[in-house]
Parts: C-alpha cells; structure tokens; sequence
C-alpha cells in the first residue's frame, strides 16, 4: 500500500463527512426521542413573573394561557431548527463522505 497526500487527504475529508453524518444522526434522533417518547425533557421552568407594568392604573400582565401559548410555539421553533440542522448536517456530510470513500475504493482495488 503506497502512501502519499492524496491519500491523506481522502482520507481525511471520509472522516470529516462521516462524523458531520454521526452528529447530524444523533441530533435526529434526539429530536425524535424528544418529541415523541420524553414530551418533557425539554419543557420550559416557570420562574416567577415580574411584577405587572402599570400604566395609567391599568395592569398589563400576560394571563397564563397566552404564556403556555407562547412556551408551546418557541418549543415547536426550536424543534424545526434543530430538525433543520441535523438534516443540514447529513445532507452535507454524506455525500462528502460517500464520494470520498469511493474514491479511495477505487484506488485501493483498481481492476473493480
């Protein structure tokens, strides 16, 4: 087996696309484990709420049901971003690993 840079640097970028795939995958299916099996592993802590603004003697405060309202709508957008991160991820990662992987096949067994 003739080593030489080309080498290294197939070598090199299989790896990164296949860890940027492993991570992608793992943040997939830690969403999917959040969503549908642990509902509440990333619920929101209630802290205490500040005390209301008064504004000619009229209290502005937010009643409970627009603040689930809006816990319920952010935790839904975060999810899309972390869903659009991890597919990002394998989209880039395996190609770039596939492509690489490929080539060091065809040099490593040339009559194939």
């Amino acid at each position: 087996m003739k080593f030489n840079l080309r080498l290294l640097y197939l070598y090199l970028f299989s790896f990164v696309g296949l860890i940027i795939t492993v991570i992608g995958s793992v943040q997939l299916v830690d969403l999917g484990l959040k969503t549908f099996i642990f509902k509440n592993a990333d619920s929101y802590v209630s802290y205490p709420m500040a005390k209301p603004v008064e504004t000619d003697k009229m209290e502005i405060q937010p009643s409970q049901e627009e603040i689930m309202k809006y816990q319920r709508q952010e935790t839904r957008n975060q999810r899309e971003r972390e869903m659009s991160n991890s597919l990002a991820m394998i989209m880039v990662g395996l190609p770039l690993y596939l492509y690489h992987w490929k080539t060091i096949q065809k040099e490593q067994n040339p009559e194939s």
